[in-house]
């Protein structure tokens, strides 16, 4: 009888395993844009589920693969299932700053300056070829994707909610293009690399374009969340829970990248929160409200990859910084 009163006292009172938030409208707003993805994409449900954790957690997206694996088309299917503003870049040589940002024209009736907004003020961005622009032109990111705000002739212009960057570029071609800084690279969330479609994906995608005939690939996708209901899932993101030990866990793997003998370049502690965010979206569409290790494990290569630089040593034996990551998570002791 002791023990059964024990077990109702008020100190357990409190212990509740339902979910404390109610992510079921988000998990099944999830499913809905995965399927009307996968009408036309085919394959590539890792690089769907981490574009969309992407735009859940605030963070922007590069998606690194040769031409013709559905970089652009997944990206502009994206915006159309959104009831959101779009707009492409084309990044060339001869790109210009305010070709991006927009341009102060003089209004001859006001006799004053108009700031003519560009086409970065949107709420879904795709940069096409993001290192074919030089550096100067890279430059104007820095401010819009960290801040989401731009700066222009001393005057701040604060852009809509959402905003997201999905960015492109071509991983083999190097003539006529120019590397991105390590800073641009740092404002990413996720560095996604899309490889080439296996035999059986490629046979299905060849029979979809067969099959498509005279209509377009984007013609039957349907529009299913407002700006409204994204704003209210990014918000119920952001309350998933994340234990202490946790926490600890992702500030090691860090340090971790900072310690290996590997590693040039570590990462620093905006990749830390960019892990922590990652972690809880990928909770969210597992219509989990907390973080496990396994969450962390999965956001940590498309969040590090591209924020950390490998030994001119290591680079020459071909290995790469995915690799030396995997390695990290295994010999980072996992909170029980």
């Amino acid at each position: 009888m002791e023990n059964t009163e024990s077990n109702n006292t008020p100190e357990n009172e409190n212990v509740n395993f339902e979910s404390r938030l109610d992510l079921s409208k988000l998990q099944e707003s999830i499913q809905e844009i995965k399927a009307e993805l996968g009408s036309v994409i085919v394959g590539q449900e890792k690089m769907i589920d981490q574009l969309l954790v992407a735009f859940l957690s605030n963070g922007h997206v590069l998606l690194e693969g040769v031409p013709g694996v559905a970089k652009t088309i997944t990206a502009k299917l994206l915006a159309k299932t959104l009831q959101i503003g779009f707009s492409r870049i084309q990044f060339t040589p001869d790109l210009m700053p305010s070709d991006i940002l927009g341009t102060s024209v003089f209004d001859l009736k006001k006799s004053e300056f108009e700031f003519k907004k560009g086409p970065i003020f949107s709420n879904l961005i795709l940069i096409d070829e993001i290192n074919r622009a030089p550096a100067k032109t890279q430059a104007a990111l820095f401010e819009v994707m960290e801040e989401r705000q731009i700066t222009i002739d001393g005057s701040t212009y604060i852009l809509d909610t959402p905003f997201l960057v999905i960015a492109t570029q071509n991983p083999i071609e190097q003539e006529g293009t120019y590397r991105l800084p390590e800073a641009q690279l740092d404002r990413f969330l996720f560095k996604i690399s899309i490889d080439y479609p296996k035999l059986s994906e490629e046979i299905m995608i060849i029979q979809r374009e067969h099959n498509l005939q005279d209509q377009g690939k984007l013609q039957n996708i349907r529009t299913l969340l407002s700006a409204d209901e994204i704003k209210h899932y990014q918000s119920l993101v952001k309350q998933i829970v994340v234990e202490q030990n946790l926490l600890e866990y992702i500030a090691k793997i860090v340090i971790n990248t900072r310690e290996n003998a590997f590693l040039y370049l570590g990462a620093s502690p905006r990749a830390s929160i960019a892990i922590l965010n990652a972690a809880k979206g990928f909770a969210a569409i597992r219509g989990r409200d907390f973080v496990t290790p396994e969450d962390i494990k999965e956001a940590a290569i498309p969040v590090l990859q591209h924020r950390v630089i490998v030994t001119p040593e290591r680079e020459m034996e071909g290995i790469t910084s995915v690799e030396i990551i995997k390695q990290i998570l295994e010999s980072v002791e996992i909170p029980r």
